[in-house]
């Protein structure tokens, strides 16, 4: 057995008793003091030792063999994975993670340790124990109606936009939701303005239909409609982010708002509206989404429970205008919701019984904290951060050629992208984008950070 490490549990610290001993057993195998292959103490005897209740110990323990870092081998007891590489110094973490876990400052990740996971499987669990055997046919092609009428709810509170649930369309994926857009509403040769640099991943859709893009500059008030205005004026669609820019994490102005609206009445243009991020604002009160302000209905509202929640959902969805709602069943009549029928059920659940918002409120707390670890730990480094609002991911800012100092990173594990990578048209200054979500502890900021440094300095 492996000799069980120093752990100090507090009732006044910011994270639960099982947070609280997880990390510092990660903290333990990532430093060599717990080895791979060493069995842990039995949970009876850990919880007594720290004087805390054996579930706690427990739900500890389940959180690190769901992340890879321990197993469990039946009545053998609790071990420390052999997948894991034990490294001799905290500021090589990247070396020690287990199959599976994030690597370094991999971006589009929420805090996966952070989710109740507990709660979501008894929800999962009520959901499975009610079904009936109707509930084993095809799923509605809109979605579940149970979860468009939560949505809709939500979004009435959070986000001031009123509607139907009629107006909602469940996909999976943002890419399935602008697919779905795209095909109620655009034909070979539409225009389109994107922001630049803006979502790399969404481009191959509207290749795919034989749109025209143009890019749009984004500055410290986004996406720069005047350029658009002058260049590609008679565009017919406009996809932006305008709570929280990505990947900038600048917010669009309200005036610019307002100019954006009144070309879209104009020219008869469609908005594509992406509210990325709009939950994780950390500092000042939000704008009010574009879709709140739509009195022309032109605007497509699209949101997603990706980075609110946990990527594997797979559940996103749509806003669409009521005199719309027609041409998007027809198009959803051939790209259907695949979302399972189980899941959404039981997100409408965590919708309508309030968790989403606790979890929500929790996280902005835990980003807020961990961004500043992480900030913090760059800056004691030497490198610039570019000061945000919000949002789950930053920029630093790098002198020379970002793509190739993000190519020695990246040889060296840090999952870091080049903001070049997200332009459309090489220009302007280079940085390195990352995300802090995942980063659990202060040490590991610092570690990371050194790391990155030692990379490609």
């Amino acid at each position: 057995m492996a000799k069980n490490p120093s752990l100090i549990v507090s009732a006044h610290h910011a994270f639960p008793r099982y947070q609280q001993i997880a990390r510092q057993l990660k903290q333990a195998i990532s430093e060599g003091e717990l080895l791979p292959g060493s069995r842990l103490p039995s949970s009876r005897t850990m919880a007594l030792e720290l004087g805390v209740a054996r579930a706690t110990v427990e739900n500890a323990y389940g959180e690190l063999v769901s992340q890879g870092w321990l197993e469990r081998r039946g009545q053998a007891g609790t071990f420390v994975s052999p997948s894991v590489t034990a490294t001799a110094s905290s500021q090589n973490v990247a070396a020690s993670q287990p199959q599976g876990a994030p690597l370094p400052f991999q971006m589009g990740l929420p805090a996966l340790d952070a989710f109740p996971r507990a709660l979501w499987a008894r929800l999962m669990g009520r959901r499975l124990r009610l079904q009936t055997r109707y509930d084993l046919v095809m799923p509605e092609f809109k979605g579940e109606s149970t979860l468009r009428q939560a949505i809709a709810d939500y979004l009435r509170f959070s986000r001031s936009i009123e509607c139907l649930p009629e107006q909602i369309f469940i996909t999976a994926g943002f890419q399935a939701s602008m697919r779905l857009a795209v095909r109620a509403l655009a034909k070979p040769g539409d225009g389109i303005w994107l922001e630049d640099p803006g979502y790399r991943y969404i481009r191959p859709v509207f290749t795919d239909a034989q749109m025209v893009m143009h890019p749009v500059p984004v500055d410290e008030e986004g996406m720069q409609i005047d350029y658009g205005l002058a260049h590609a004026p008679q565009a017919r669609f406009a996809l932006l982010t305008p709570a929280h820019q990505s990947p900038l994490g600048v917010a669009l102005s309200l005036e610019r708002r307002r100019q954006l609206l009144d070309w879209a009445a104009t020219q008869q243009s469609w908005i594509f509206e992406d509210d990325y991020d709009s939950e994780f604002r950390y500092h000042g009160k939000p704008l009010p989404p574009i879709k709140s302000l739509d009195g022309p209905e032109r605007v497509i509202y699209a949101g997603t429970f990706s980075k609110s929640m946990f990527p594997a959902l797979r559940v996103a969805w749509l806003v669409v205008p009521q005199r719309q709602i027609e041409a998007f069943s027809q198009a959803a009549g051939f790209l259907p919701c695949t979302a399972p029928l189980l899941i959404q059920q039981t997100l409408a659940d965590f919708l309508r019984e309030g968790h989403f918002w606790r979890h929500l409120k929790k996280m902005r707390q835990c980003y807020s904290e961990r961004r500043v670890w992480l900030e913090t730990a760059l800056q004691n480094e030497g490198f610039e951060v570019v000061p945000q609002a919000g949002g789950i991911q930053l920029v630093m800012r790098v002198k020379g050629n970002d793509r190739s100092l993000v190519a020695r990173a990246r040889a060296a594990g840090l999952a870091v992208q080049a903001l070049s990578d997200w332009r459309m048209i090489p220009q302007g200054e280079g940085g390195i984008l990352m995300s802090f979500t995942n980063v659990t502890s202060a040490e590991m900021a610092l570690g990371y950070a050194s790391q990155l440094r030692k990379a490609i300095m």
